[in-house]
């Protein structure tokens, strides 16, 4: 049976909580994560005995974001091969927790390959699960390399587009070290304009209909120091119209082979806008986000998510009324259009940047290319 458990460690909690992290205490191996569901009200770790326990955190938007997923993707299969549960099983539940982001398959099948080929090694399915929590391990190591990478890239072109310093960036979602291995994708960008004195105002999108950027994006700005307000998804406009955002930086949770972006449903919106107000509209994803086998935006599976996230809103320590364990904001019955994502076609999209470099104009041919570079980098 799944066992996912809070685990609140008082003043013993360090300073800074992973999102994701392996332990092996006496009573057998586990995947630890910081439930993000509870912030920022409360930083609550979920302990994750086996693979259901984990796709559960994963359905629930405990664990998200397109890196992070990748990685907490390949150690369910490590710690289902740790344990002596099915691996096969265990792999295609993860695979289908979440069909849009392509991480989430890119890690699973990762440790998947690695345990296989332990396993036809050695016969042995110790050591072939010690190849599958390498395999995942690396891939963590290698998460939070790119990240820094793609700081470095993004702000160097971010400074090529709007030179000065000063940037005022409008994001949407999250994408900082709550999505990551390492500090995140679009925010990564941001927290290193801030650190070098470049930064005069992060923008935050409230991103309806869980609020990850109030409640995550946020947070991290605020955690880092970083000067931030927060908007609702419909003031966006307004403030492009008025000349206060010089950019807007969004990560991705699948890049098509033609460019096409599937990210946090209100990222085509920003888009469109951002094309009218003259606003570079910049994508920052690891070069895993790139999925070949996805040929265009109409081809991307578009993840829809329950109707009571629109319909009720969780709030820490108010009594709950609604089917979904939420305050209900709408009346009994309402039915509700839910995409977790929507798809931004490349015309509109000024770079994607990758840990590789920069893709602009993007292009279906650009993205080719800077994949093979990455294979070639991996394979030497």
């Amino acid at each position: 049976m799944a066992d996912q458990q809070a685990r609140t460690d008082g003043d013993k909690r360090p300073t800074e909580i992973p999102a994701i992290r392996w332990e092996e205490p006496p009573e057998g191996p586990v995947v630890v994560l910081l439930d993000q569901t509870r912030l920022p009200a409360e930083e609550v770790e979920l302990v994750c005995t086996d693979a259901p326990a984990l796709v559960e955190a994963i359905s629930s938007l405990a664990v998200r974001g397109a890196p992070l997923l990748g990685i907490a993707g390949a150690y369910g299969v490590a710690l289902a091969a740790a344990r002596g549960f099915d691996v096969a099983e265990a792999a295609q539940a993860l695979e289908g927790a979440r069909p849009t982001a392509v991480n989430l398959s890119v890690g699973v099948r990762r440790a998947q390959a690695a345990y296989q080929a332990g396993l036809a090694k050695s016969g042995d399915p110790t050591e072939a699960a010690t190849a599958a929590l390498a395999a995942a391990r690396a891939l963590h190591r290698e998460d939070a390399e790119a990240s820094a990478r793609m700081a470095a890239h993004g702000l160097a072109l971010l400074d090529e587009l709007v030179p000065g310093g000063g940037h005022r960036i409008l994001t949407h979602c999250n994408s900082g070290s709550l999505v990551s291995g390492g500090e995140g994708t679009a925010f990564a960008v941001a927290l290193k304009a801030h650190r070098e004195g470049r930064l005069r105002r992060l923008w935050v999108d409230e991103t309806r209909p869980l609020l990850q950027g109030a409640r995550l994006t946020a947070y991290e700005a605020a955690r880092t120091g970083m000067a931030y307000t927060l908007l609702t998804d419909s003031a966006a406009g307004s403030l492009l119209a008025a000349g206060e955002v010089d950019a807007v930086l969004i990560g991705a949770d699948r890049i098509a082979a033609d460019g096409s972006v599937a990210n946090k449903v209100g990222s085509y919106p920003l888009a469109v806008l951002a094309r009218y107000h003259h606003v570079p509209f910049i994508v920052v994803a690891p070069v895993t986000t790139v999925d070949p086998g996805t040929p265009d935006g109409a081809s991307i599976e578009v993840e829809q998510r329950p109707g009571f996230e629109v319909t009720e809103i969780a709030v820490p320590q108010v009594p709950v009324t609604g089917a979904g364990g939420g305050v209900p904001v709408a009346p009994l019955g309402t039915q509700a259009y839910n995409p977790a994502f929507d798809v931004t076609p490349p015309e509109l999209v000024t770079a994607i940047v990758t840990e590789e470099g920069a893709v602009s104009p993007v292009t279906a041919e650009a993205l080719a290319e800077l994949c093979a570079r990455s294979r070639q980098v991996t394979t030497s």
